[in-house]
């Protein structure tokens, strides 16, 4: 993507409107009020393809009932796929418990801070590892799923493919939208709200 077709001016119209929108907009989760990166992890697990409504409260008791990596990581396999049922994708509890192991294991408990160590983890994609390095770590990583790639698309006026989430195009659009910093609460608010993202 060359300087001609995304603008300095340009981007800052563009951040400017949809932060503004996003705050007018901003809806009221847990996982918006903290930077804890085990809480941010388990969140990024539990909103995947569900709507964020739902996954609140069930976020809440999973975070009473495991506040802690090492709590996760002692928990009965039966009790975590039980408190997790009500969002469905049954898979979803094996492979958060899977990256838990694997994080006490390869990394001392600690979660991992660059986007190639997350995604090595059982269920972690690029959106989600993009996505705890920014809003954890403070990392400046945009994310990209298909709503962000259609606003992206309307206003710089290319397309990026039918699998947008892989266009390197797109990619390159979102990395340069991004603001220099803060772009963990981008990502959750202005592109996140704007895109119609279920989670943000």
């Amino acid at each position: 993507m060359t300087d001609d077709q995304l603008p300095i001016t340009k981007l800052r119209w563009f951040r400017r409107k949809l932060k503004a929108w996003a705050k007018q907009n901003m809806r009221n989760f847990p996982w918006r009020k903290t930077k804890d990166p085990y809480a941010i992890l388990v969140a990024e697990f539990l909103l995947q393809k569900t709507n964020a409504d739902t996954v609140a409260p069930v976020y809440q008791r999973f975070m009473e009932r495991y506040p802690t990596l090492s709590a996760l990581a002692a928990a009965p396999p039966e009790d975590v796929t039980m408190l997790l049922q009500p969002l469905g994708l049954a898979f979803r509890a094996l492979r958060l418990r899977q990256s838990t192991q694997l994080i006490l294991k390869n990394y001392r408990g600690k979660i991992p801070k660059t986007e190639a160590q997350l995604l090595e983890l059982p269920g972690v994609g690029k959106y989600t590892a993009r996505s705890i390095c920014a809003h954890a770590f403070g990392q400046r990583k945009a994310v990209l799923d298909t709503n962000v790639a259609r606003i992206l698309e309307r206003f710089f006026g290319f397309w990026g493919g039918r699998v947008k989430w892989r266009s390197q195009e797109l990619q390159d659009a979102a990395e340069r939208a991004a603001p220099k910093t803060k772009v963990g609460t981008w990502n959750l608010d202005a592109i996140g709200l704007c895109g119609g993202s279920l989670h943000r």
